[in-house]
């Protein structure tokens, strides 16, 4: 196309660039974290202190799930002491505060073989992304491009086949034998101000918990 210039990227190592450090990735993501590819997350902490256990590089997190990055950063080639830091950084937070989902990432420019080796051995027990981080230079300027590519993305384990669970059905008058009248009318309260958002919900009476339904499917993004 006539008009159209091609630029030349060259690809860099950050680690070797004395120009670069952590810090300067740092930045990078915080002053705008969707460069990462996980979405419009903001910014919760940085440097976040963990006794005994060195600092957090960033937390970031999803504005309408809630749900919590645990994020490590590395120049370089991922190693083990990383690869630990970063689950024990996860853990420590979801302990800390349980009431989020979260979910460990770890971004480097070189993910290695091993540790898909040594991420495997979790089974899918441990939430975490990892992000291959590339470096460029750009012609005739002293700028650095980057780019991130999830190459690892969190694994979900569900229930499939035979092993799924089966929810019976039950009724109203089920729920106020099996708590109380008060404890039923308190997720009538419940539901009512979920209606004020969406009026489709309704409840639903299933012999483990209280579900919703939306237009009548199961739509449990909270239970009772």
């Amino acid at each position: 196309m006539v008009g159209v210039r091609l630029i030349n990227l060259k690809k860099t190592s950050l680690k070797r660039n004395p120009r670069i450090n952590e810090k300067w990735i740092q930045e990078q993501i915080s002053s705008d974290p969707s460069i990462l590819g996980l979405g419009d997350l903001i910014l919760k902490d940085i440097e976040r202190n963990h006794r005994g256990a060195g600092r957090l590089d960033l937390l970031l997190q999803d504005p309408d799930s809630l749900k919590r990055y645990e994020v490590e950063i590395q120049l370089g080639k991922t190693d083990e002491s990383h690869i630990i830091r970063t689950i024990e950084y996860w853990d420590n937070e979801r302990k800390k505060y349980p009431q989020y989902d979260h979910c460990a990432v770890i971004i480097a420019e070189d993910i290695t073989s091993r540790f898909f080796n040594v991420i495997q051995l979790f089974n899918g027990n441990i939430p975490i992304i990892a992000i291959q981080m590339n470096a460029y230079e750009v012609e005739n300027t002293a700028g650095i491009a980057l780019t991130f590519t999830k190459i690892l993305d969190e694994f979900e384990l569900d229930l499939i086949d035979e092993d799924e669970e089966v929810t019976e059905v039950v009724d109203r008058y089920y729920w106020e034998n099996k708590g109380s009248k008060e404890t039923v009318e308190l997720a009538d309260r419940l539901l009512h101000l979920i209606k004020e958002i969406d009026p489709t919900f309704e409840l639903k009476y299933n012999k483990y918990y209280i579900g919703l339904t939306k237009n009548g499917l199961a739509d449990n993004f909270c239970k009772f």
